[in-house]
């Protein structure tokens, strides 16, 4: 009950502050003292500077240095009595009296959320000839705020005397589009009609969530693909949001699954489609991408057969040189795994070091050394978790537990392939 009387209370001084104030915008400058009234006048700044910002209420409580947004932004009380100012300086309030009299607080436009929203930190100070309030952060862009100054609660006015209010919008900040679609992959033109998953690469961190909202798949009249990701709330980007993997849906790739019986494959063999990302996606700095980002391909035969290392071509490279070591897929490999689920050990059994690329639209795999190759028996040492486009592993196809009936199980979960360094 106390706490209802209170927000009727409250909101009931709030509505009085926007009687008495009216509906006029904040000034930008003060009036002329002609007036001789009490004016809220604000004073938010669009300049990026260092900035500590000032202790709350005076208190002596240090906020530590950075650069912010809105430095020297302030809300003054200008035409306030010259007996009034030299009373308020020689005040010893606490922070909650300051507030009290001189609220600075963000504006919903719902009066009940309004009185449950606390009062803006920062120092209240009489900077003559006006008192101002200079928050402990800065504005945010975008954001409403009230200020109500209740001039009963300041020293030689009446206890009668209505308050002072005044709702100020910072302007939305407009900033640069820069970030873009770096890459994605695969990166052929043509990629298998059971085709796993994308990887989408941009140029700076984006925001989560409703990704979905902004990916569209085409088919070649424009219209858009029912259903063709794997939705799913835990959304698979990597630790600084740069990369997103995109699995088109599982059941509409595996033969006898009833997405794919009743909707039909997400891609189907002989037809172009075009994968759309668009603009509106934001970064994580609130900006949109750069541009709309496309990625046309055609779609050809299925990959069903698991990855067999015996049909990759490997050339080795001259001993006591640092040139590379080359491997030549039949099919292009999934883009993220073929970078770390393939190493090389030199003649010791220790496994070097060196840069990994990839080429050829992912279907070669080269390895640069740091140091240069020795003579003698090396070997490709691959992790069984290696897949192709489509999701095959090494000794297991996509399908396997469905369909195919596998003659040869992996049972190690690593495979290694012999080369010699001459």
């Amino acid at each position: 009950m106390s706490r209802v009387i209170k927000i009727v209370t409250q909101a009931a001084m709030i509505l009085a502050a926007c009687f008495f104030a009216g509906a006029q915008p904040a000034p930008k400058s003060a009036p002329s003292p002609a007036t001789g009234k009490p004016v809220i006048v604000w004073k938010v700044s669009d300049d990026v500077s260092p900035l500590t910002p000032p202790s709350p209420l005076g208190r002596g409580e240090r906020v530590a240095e950075g650069r912010v947004r809105g430095a020297g932004s302030f809300v003054d009380v200008v035409h306030l009595p010259a007996a009034t100012l030299r009373a308020l300086s020689a005040t010893n309030w606490a922070p909650e009296q300051w507030q009290r009299a001189f609220t600075v607080q963000v504006e919903t436009g719902n009066i009940v959320d309004d009185v449950e929203l606390p009062a803006m930190a920062g120092r209240y100070r009489v900077a003559e000839p006006v008192l101002r309030f200079e928050p402990q952060f800065p504005f945010e862009p975008g954001v409403s705020y009230r200020a109500i100054v209740r001039l009963n609660r300041l020293p030689g006015f009446y206890a009668n005397e209505p308050p002072l209010s005044s709702v100020h919008r910072v302007p939305k900040l407009e900033l640069p589009s820069k970030t873009v679609v770096s890459a994605v992959f695969p990166s052929a033109d043509v990629l298998p009609e059971n085709l796993l998953k994308f990887y989408v690469h941009f140029s700076a961190p984006m925001s989560g969530g409703r990704i979905y909202e902004h990916i569209r798949l085409l088919n070649e009249k424009g219209a858009p693909v029912e259903l063709p990701f794997l939705e799913i709330d835990e959304e698979l980007w990597n630790p600084d949001m740069t990369r997103l993997t995109l699995f088109i849906d599982p059941g509409r790739i595996k033969r006898g699954v009833q997405p794919l019986e009743e909707i039909g494959p997400a891609l189907e063999e002989g037809k172009s489609f075009t994968l759309v990302l668009e603009r509106a996606w934001l970064d994580a700095a609130g900006r949109p991408l750069k541009a709309t980002f496309e990625k046309r391909f055609r779609v050809g035969p299925p990959l069903r057969d698991a990855i067999d290392p015996a049909k990759w071509k490997i050339t080795a490279p001259a001993a006591g040189s640092t040139a590379p070591l080359t491997v030549d897929f039949p099919c292009s490999m999934d883009a993220a795994l073929a970078q770390r689920a393939i190493r090389v050990t030199d003649p010791a059994g220790k496994v070097m070091t060196g840069d990994v690329s990839l080429a050829e639209n992912e279907r070669r795999w080269t390895f640069a050394p740091a140091a240069a190759w020795r003579p003698g028996a090396h070997q490709l040492f691959i992790q069984s978790t290696l897949e192709d486009v489509a999701g095959n592993n090494i000794g297991k196809p996509f399908e396997v537990d469905l369909f195919e009936r596998v003659e040869r199980r992996l049972t190690h979960t690593t495979v290694r392939v012999r080369f010699e360094v001459r």
